[in-house]
């Protein structure tokens, strides 16, 4: 996209509410903590920018994940009821949506009814993808019949690049963590099952085989997990040799 150059107190306005949502990112907070700081943010560095919402599609349906005002998600609903509206088209396509109201009437008039019956006057949605698990639209709404500018376009392309790193960044972090996480308890539950078969073996002279079919046979007679059953195993044993 080009055009003007961008202020340098837009870019520091824009630069300043990056930092701030990176700062959150660093916090860990749940994802619907993330998508609100996301719309706080993006009304703080866009210029013309009253409102903000995220249009999230999920298994082929739309739904607002985040919002700045309840008007929005009145906005928001309008478009999902029309099955159309600037937040789908920018959805799904993929491209940058910028609309005055005063134009808008022809192409979506249920969502322009909406709009301005709420006092909104301009609309500016980017697609926003991440992952295959959220992808949808980060949408501003204005006051004025200002419809925007191309800057604003600009300033919101560059946001919605960032956010879409952070966010991916942050999941895959999260997904490391917890499949390091899962790893480890699978560990520990192989090593106190080990530990109980082992004592098993001794006990009854019994082989490895024979060992782990009598802890199955107690796991699913009580209906407790073969790794619980085995800690358990462990720890009465252990408790019964203290002096």
């Amino acid at each position: 996209m080009t055009g003007e150059p961008i202020p340098s107190a837009h870019l520091d306005e824009l630069t300043a509410a990056m930092a701030d949502l990176t700062d959150a990112l660093e916090t860990e907070p749940a994802e619907a903590e993330i998508l609100d700081a996301v719309c706080t943010e993006a009304v703080r560095a866009i210029p013309g920018a009253d409102m903000a919402s995220i249009t999230a599609i999920r298994d082929g349906e739309p739904a607002t994940a985040a919002f700045t005002d309840e008007r929005a998600v009145e906005i928001d609903r309008a478009q999902y009821a029309a099955g159309a509206g600037p937040c789908l088209q920018a959805a799904e396509t993929g491209e940058l949506v910028r609309v005055p109201l005063v134009t808008a009437g022809q192409e979506w008039p249920e969502f322009t009814t909406h709009a301005r019956g709420l006092g909104v006057g301009s609309y500016l949605a980017a697609p926003l993808r991440v992952d295959e698990r959220l992808s949808g639209a980060l949408n501003l709404f204005g006051y004025g019949d200002h419809g925007f500018a191309e800057t604003d376009s600009r300033l919101l392309q560059l946001y919605t690049t960032v956010v879409s790193f952070g966010l991916r960044t942050t999941r895959r972090y999260r997904q490391a963590r917890q499949r390091t996480t899962d790893l480890e308890t699978a560990m520990r539950s192989r090593a106190v099952i080990e530990q109980a078969k082992g004592i098993l073996m001794a006990v009854h002279r019994i082989s490895a085989d024979d060992a782990m079919k009598r802890l199955v046979v107690e796991s699913q007679r009580t209906n407790v997990k073969l790794r619980d059953v085995a800690t358990r195993f462990v720890e009465d044993l252990s408790s019964t040799a203290s002096p």
